[in-house]
């Protein structure tokens, strides 16, 4: 393979990509104007369905007025007949004949539009669903859109050190940090002054009971208490 039919066909290949691009990124736009045109096409199809009916009324009811026409006429060629008067008799049926002939073409037409109603409602139906199946298939492609749109921008505000929230986050950490280590100075600070007011000493003799507390008036409340009690049992 030549070099420069290899170049002619990356070229292809790149055009290629392009176009696929363009059109996928057309995507939505076009299969919303199948949509639109989908929709066009059935009404016109329903407006033909419409017209046929009203043709295959007109027809059925033309059978109905041949039908009854060819009674009269019947009847009318058998009163001849029993009056003896055939060559009106003749005549009569030569007209039932013609009749008949136009009811057979009309039952034909008649068929022939039943065929077509039946057909039209078929491909109606199918384009109904063809279209609520498109309709469907937008809405998904719209929404999976939307939510990967929303994925990319929150991806894109979201990542990186230079983020905003990375930002953010990086700010209220050190804050906390800032906290702490201020929390941290004042323990230290309180410890120290108990260490220099000799009341961590004083702590520690209380909790091995080498120092007792100073008395309070709830201790003498309940000494005196106790004794009054005493005194009561004692007398009795």
């Amino acid at each position: 393979m030549s070099f420069f039919h290899q170049l002619f066909t990356a070229f292809r290949g790149m055009a290629s990509e392009a176009g696929e691009t363009i059109i996928d990124t057309q995507a939505i736009r076009i299969l919303e104007q199948e949509v639109r045109d989908a929709k066009k096409n059935l009404d016109e199809a329903k407006e033909s369905l419409a017209q046929v009916i009203a043709k295959q009324i007109g027809i059925e009811r033309e059978i109905k007025r041949l039908k009854k026409t060819i009674a009269e006429y019947e009847e009318y060629a058998i009163q001849s007949l029993n009056k003896g008067n055939e060559v009106l008799a003749n005549e009569i049926a030569e007209k039932v004949a013609d009749l008949e002939n136009e009811l057979a073409v009309q039952v034909s037409v008649l068929e022939s539009y039943q065929v077509s109603v039946n057909t039209l409602k078929q491909n109606i139906r199918h384009t109904e669903l063809h279209i609520k199946s498109m309709e469907r298939e937008i809405s998904v492609v719209k929404t999976t859109e939307s939510v990967q749109k929303a994925n990319v921008a929150a991806a894109n505000k979201f990542s990186g050190s230079n983020s905003a929230l990375r930002s953010a986050t990086d700010s209220l950490e050190r804050i906390k940090q800032k906290q702490q280590q201020k929390a941290d100075q004042l323990q230290a600070a309180m410890q120290l002054q108990q260490q220099d007011s000799g009341s961590d000493l004083h702590e520690k003799l209380k909790q091995a009971g080498l120092v007792s507390e100073p008395i309070s008036a709830q201790t003498v409340l309940a000494r005196l208490k106790a004794k009054q009690v005493e005194k009561t049992n004692v007398r009795f």
